[in-house]
C-alpha cells in the first residue's frame, strides 16, 4: 500500500459515494488507474464494504447502552453459544470481545429506558454463559464511528 492507496482510503472514508471520477481527481490520477486501485483495495479486504451513516435518533435508536459482559467460563462452547447468541441480537449494534475484564462489551441502539429494560430481563439477562452483565448510558456521542488515521 503507497500514499495514493492511502489518500484514496482517506477520502472514502469521509465520503464514500465520491465517484471515481471526482475521486481519481482528488488523488491526481485518471480514471482507470484509480478504479483499478479501488477494486484491488476492495479485492484484499482493505475496504470491507460501504455503508450509509444513520442517525440513530432519526430511526428511533436515540438511546444507546454499553452493557459489559462477563462469562461464567472461558471454554470454547461458552463462548460460541454466546458470541452466537449475541449475533442474533438486533439491537447490539456492537460486540467486542475483550482481553481482561469485562470479557465483552456490546453497544445497543434502542428507542428508550423501557425498551432496554425489556431487551435485557429477555435477551441479554438470558444470554448462554452469562454470569454478570453491567449497563451504562451514553449521554452523548461526541465522535461515533470514527475515522481511521491513515
Amino acid at each position: 500500500m503507497d500514499a495514493t492507496d492511502r489518500a484514496i482510503l482517506s477520502l472514502l472514508q469521509v465520503e464514500g459515494r465520491l465517484s471515481n471520477q471526482e475521486l481519481a481527481e482528488r488523488v491526481r490520477l485518471t480514471p482507470s488507474p484509480c478504479l483499478r486501485r479501488v477494486r484491488n483495495l476492495e479485492e484484499s479486504g482493505v475496504i470491507s464494504g460501504y455503508r450509509a451513516v444513520i442517525d440513530p435518533a432519526a430511526v428511533g435508536r436515540g438511546f444507546q447502552v454499553l452493557a459489559y459482559v462477563e462469562l461464567k467460563g472461558q471454554d470454547a462452547e461458552t463462548v460460541t453459544a454466546f458470541e452466537e447468541a449475541v449475533m442474533e441480537i438486533d439491537d447490539v449494534i456492537e460486540c467486542l470481545r475483550m482481553f481482561g475484564h469485562p470479557d465483552y462489551v456490546l453497544r445497543v441502539a434502542v428507542p428508550d429506558m423501557e425498551a432496554y429494560s425489556q431487551l435485557r430481563l429477555e435477551r441479554l439477562g438470558r444470554l448462554p454463559g452469562l454470569d454478570k452483565l453491567t449497563s451504562q448510558i451514553a449521554m452523548k456521542a461526541l465522535k461515533p464511528g470514527g475515522v481511521l488515521p491513515l
